[in-house]
């Protein structure tokens, strides 16, 4: 069976899980939230009072750890060793969390394989930070989705402040500035568009527009 992958990259706040989730419901899809299954990984060892940067400690959680990506009706659902944790993934420390794991080679080579496997099955889009570059090098499309600090922060902060009431936009401002450096320097795999990746910048755009430009993208594409 030949599928159609579709890999979109860019730092966090760029839009990407948002817009990704909207593009596959549109074209009729499977979208597959890579950085969900790294946020796992992540509560799994807040959850276990291990630090996210001890290596050897996250690779001994890896030996025993099951990570499942279901759809439903609501979209995607994210298992972690059977419990749904669709919810819990999304709070700020666990997006530290992410970011330090993945920097983690073991990690990376445990969940790519899975994704993989399910870009194999299906139609996908696939968003992340090393989707075009290393998980689907063949993709046949490449988008990398980008925009200021100061715009993703704000958009995160608009994001978060309606769960969180003690978060501030400086302190989401510094995560991501953490986050930008930490994935863009990591020795594998590390954030960067791929060659053939077409680098769409959403600064000052509103969900509508960004969608509209992704979309319409692929579509020309794929005719």
């Amino acid at each position: 069976m030949t599928t159609i992958k579709v890999a979109i990259d860019g730092p966090a706040g760029a839009g990407k899980s948002t817009i990704a989730k909207i593009v596959a419901k549109q074209l009729g899809f499977i979208y597959i939230d890579t950085g969900a299954m790294y946020r796992a990984v992540a509560l799994k060892a807040i959850k276990n009072n291990i630090n996210t940067k001890e290596a050897n400690k996250i690779c001994i959680i890896l030996e025993n750890i099951d990570i499942n990506i279901k759809h439903d009706e609501d979209g995607q659902v994210v298992l972690l060793d059977g419990e749904d944790v669709t919810q819990a993934i999304r709070t700020p420390e666990v997006s530290v969390g992410a970011s330090n794991v993945a920097a983690i080679p073991q990690v990376r080579i445990k969940l790519v394989e899975l994704q993989r496997m399910l870009a194999a099955q299906n139609n996908v889009i696939m968003d992340g930070r090393d989707i075009g570059t290393y998980v689907l090098p063949d993709a046949d499309i490449k988008i990398f989705l980008t925009a200021s600090v100061e715009d993703r922060a704000r958009r995160r902060y608009e994001e978060m402040k309606l769960k969180y009431s003690d978060c501030s936009f400086e302190q989401v401002k510094k995560d991501i500035e953490y986050r930008d450096k930490n994935d863009s320097s990591r020795e594998f795999a590390p954030l960067k568009a791929a060659e053939d990746a077409v680098i769409i910048d959403t600064t000052n755009n509103d969900l509508e527009q960004s969608v509209a430009v992704v979309s319409n993208l692929i579509r020309e594409r794929l005719m």
